[in-house]
């Protein structure tokens, strides 16, 4: 409450519009404190307009207004502000908030003692922790071929309409942290109601916060959804808390900045996105990961929208390079009715072979080995081609592959060693395979 009563004013800058082009307007004042990201209110008769500073120029401002700047005159008044006061606070839990810490389920919201900043510097890489110990999350692939841990950052690259929004929350319901934070960035706006109160539903959103910013609002708006999750993520690292931070999706983050920067004077000359769409990607996954002392961590899943399955394209190559794994799911796994309907031979994990012991290495090759045999032969195996008999390896493959199979959709949670002895019972249904021994078996 004190922070929300001294973050008042009673006095503004003020400037004058001088141009309006598209959704920018230009706006002179002698204000010598404005900065970019610096907010901004463009009066209009009646009616005012809120906007973003995006560029400064001697003397001129420029503002991408938040909506549509019809109406907007030369010389209508400009009010010139900071960015509002951003708290996170413990209440927020069980909350969906707008990127500015507004409330939107219609209860009113009141901010935390410490304002946090929206691009806050990552910790010190000599001072972090290094990845932590495996997390549970109620699904056998990741409990075992796919291994997620505390600090951990993922990439989860998906077309549209292969279980993304589904897979995301199961893991919120399942993953053995403290706190969930959920960054719904561009999503539809009845999307996400139906996220939170269908898909996530009353057990996820117990201890869950979700930041949203629908694909109606502006770029500058959409942008911001990301850099808020991650301040509310950092919050509770910071109180020593165990986050698992979903943001949903880096593409549609890295959309919402081409605008801005474009609006700003940049050019898209990097496949179609500015130069420092890289830096920004870097800077937000950066922030995730292993805290410092005795803070905790942010355990993130960033998704990525691929056209196509492209995973060529400038955001998935990108995301590819940064973060400690990718998971990549298949149209065609899930066209069959396999959900989450994950490529593992696509798919990798840079926790191990830390994250797992010897013998549970040696069961991961082997279902890694099997799960890519078969994929190599479908083609020939579905088109009656193969002849039994002709490949050891793929004969062991095809006997194996209905149980593995159904292993790769089981959900429960009865932990990752009963999954290991599951997934070891799945590989046995095919001749013993060549590196696993009796006596090395988990």
């Amino acid at each position: 409450m004190q922070l929300a009563i001294s973050s008042l004013r009673g006095l503004h800058a003020v400037g004058r519009v001088i141009g309006v082009a598209g959704g920018t307007v230009q706006a002179r004042s002698s204000a010598s404190s404005v900065r970019l990201g610096d907010r901004a209110q463009v009066c209009t008769g009646h009616t005012s307009l809120s906007g973003e500073i995006v560029k400064l120029d001697q003397g001129v401002i420029h503002i991408l207004i938040d909506g549509d700047s019809t109406g907007i005159s030369i010389d209508d008044r400009v009010i010139l502000d900071p960015p509002p006061t951003f708290a996170p606070h413990a209440c927020w839990i069980g909350r969906v908030i707008d990127p500015d810490g507004k409330p939107l389920d219609g209860r009113p919201l009141l901010p935390g003692d410490a304002a946090r900043g929206l691009n806050a510097s990552p910790p010190g890489s000599h001072a972090r922790r290094a990845m932590g110990q495996r997390l549970e999350t109620g699904l056998a692939v990741f409990n075992t071929l796919l291994p997620i841990v505390r600090g951990q950052r993922m990439g989860l690259f998906a077309g549209s309409g292969v279980g993304k929004s589904t897979l995301l929350a199961d893991m919120a319901r399942g993953m053995a942290t403290d706190v969930i934070v959920i960054a719904l960035v561009g999503e539809r706006g009845r999307e996400v109601r139906h996220f939170v109160e269908n898909v996530l539903g009353p057990e996820g959103m117990q201890r869950a916060v979700v930041v949203a910013a629908t694909s109606d609002r502006a770029p500058q708006v959409r942008r911001r959804c990301a850099g808020a999750a991650m301040a509310v993520a950092e919050h509770f690292r910071d109180q020593g808390k165990q986050v698992l931070l979903l943001i949903d999706s880096v593409t549609r983050f890295c959309e919402a900045h081409r605008e801005v920067a474009v609006a700003g004077g940049e050019h898209a000359n990097l496949r179609g996105f500015p130069a420092s769409t890289g830096a920004a990607v870097a800077q937000l996954c950066e922030r995730a990961g292993p805290g410092v002392g005795m803070a905790g961590d942010i355990t993130a899943i960033f998704s990525v929208l691929v056209a196509g399955s492209d995973m060529e394209e400038p955001i998935a190559d990108m995301l590819r390079g940064m973060l400690d794994g990718h998971v990549v799911l298949d149209r065609g796994l899930a066209e069959k009715g396999q959900f989450p309907a994950v490529d593992v031979v696509r798919s990798v994990s840079r926790s191990l072979p830390d994250a797992a012991t010897v013998q549970e290495n040696a069961i991961i090759a082997n279902a890694r080995r099997s799960l890519g045999t078969y994929a190599e032969a479908e083609l020939m195996i579905q088109s009656g081609l193969y002849v039994a008999g002709s490949d050891p390896q793929i004969d062991a493959a095809i006997q194996c592959a209905p149980a593995l199979n159904a292993f790769l959709m089981m959900k429960d949670q009865r932990g990752t060693l009963a999954h290991f002895a599951k997934l070891r019972q799945a590989l046995a249904s095919g001749p013993m395979q060549h590196s696993e021994r009796p006596d090395t078996a988990a």
